[in-house]
């Protein structure tokens, strides 16, 4: 089985958990961009550890830096850090389940992506699977009962439909920007350029949003350490889930990669039926399995 496999299963598992800590902390003590910064804050000392004792076991050295590389890694940061605060806003409108998997467009839009930045093609299903991911966007972007008539145009045009498919395509700019980054380093093995790019994407991104939380929102810091426990886990599960993905990144396209993540979905609607007792409609399911039927055939388009 080629590495980048396992790598990926891993990495799913770990970014469903960090969903899942984040969540906790939207929906008690802090803001949308509060649990967004608790992320990135925690997570960058524990990969700045993570490289050095990759290096002292290793024995290498950090590898050159190129200007792509620096384009692709601060690009890759800020399409991250802006998308990963549309996904924490878009619980507070859907169930967690639901709001996980309307963000999964990003593997749609990373296939996309990847062959107008990086010229890494991928095969004709890709086609039938926008089609088929299109509608099952359409189904579960459906508004809550009550709140708006549920015509298609209600359906595809609201919240959380619009914080879906801009995370969808900022998580998509992100996942190619790092394979860019990863490949534009020179020297050192996978592991090694994937857990540089990392700890340079976390620098910029606490960098960026940390002056804006104590500029636009005082006191959000002070409950973001005051929170250290969860916002510790935060870290950790995001540490070890994103030098994972990096390291995946490295290994293979970022499309083939972000079509196997999508079993993060299976993980999603486990914690959310069995952990969070939540339920999802017959629409909603129906949606959530016409995305997973069209990552399936981005995957398997990957592989002809």
């Amino acid at each position: 089985m080629p590495l980048w496999i396992p790598v990926t299963l891993f990495a799913a598992f770990m970014q469903n958990l960090r969903f899942l800590l984040q969540r906790h902390l939207k929906v008690t003590t802090l803001s949308t961009m509060g649990a967004t910064w608790a992320r990135f804050a925690f997570a960058m000392p524990l990969v700045a550890l993570a490289l050095g004792g990759w290096m002292v076991l290793t024995g290498q050295s950090l590898p050159a830096a190129t200007p792509a590389f620096w384009a692709y890694a601060v690009t890759g940061a800020l399409g991250q850090m802006l998308a990963t605060a549309c996904v924490v806003a878009l619980f507070g409108r859907r169930n967690f389940a639901v709001g996980v998997t309307l963000a999964k467009t990003e593997v749609i839009l990373t296939a996309i992506l990847g062959l107008i930045l990086l010229g890494e093609a991928v095969s004709g299903p890709v086609l039938v699977a926008i089609g088929v991911g299109f509608f099952g966007v359409i189904l579960l972007s459906d508004p809550p009962k009550g709140l708006v008539a549920l015509s298609w145009r209600a359906r595809l045009f609201n919240p959380a439909s619009g914080y879906g498919l801009l995370s969808g395509l900022l998580f998509g700019v992100s996942a190619v920007c790092y394979r860019g980054a990863t490949l534009s380093l020179e020297g050192g093995d996978e592991v090694l350029r994937a857990a540089v790019a990392l700890l340079v994407a976390t620098m910029v991104q606490t960098a960026t949003l940390g002056p804006w939380l104590a500029w636009r929102e005082a006191g959000q810091i002070t409950r973001v350490l005051a929170s250290w426990r969860v916002s510790g886990l935060v870290g950790l599960t995001s540490t070890m889930g994103s030098l994972a993905w990096f390291t995946a990144f490295a290994l293979q396209t970022a499309a083939y990669v972000k079509a196997l993540g999508q079993i993060e979905l299976i993980f999603t609607f486990l914690f959310s039926i069995f952990w969070l007792r939540e339920r999802s409609s017959a629409t909603e399911i129906a949606g959530a399995v016409l995305l997973v039927v069209s990552l399936m055939l981005i995957f398997l388009g990957a592989l002809t």
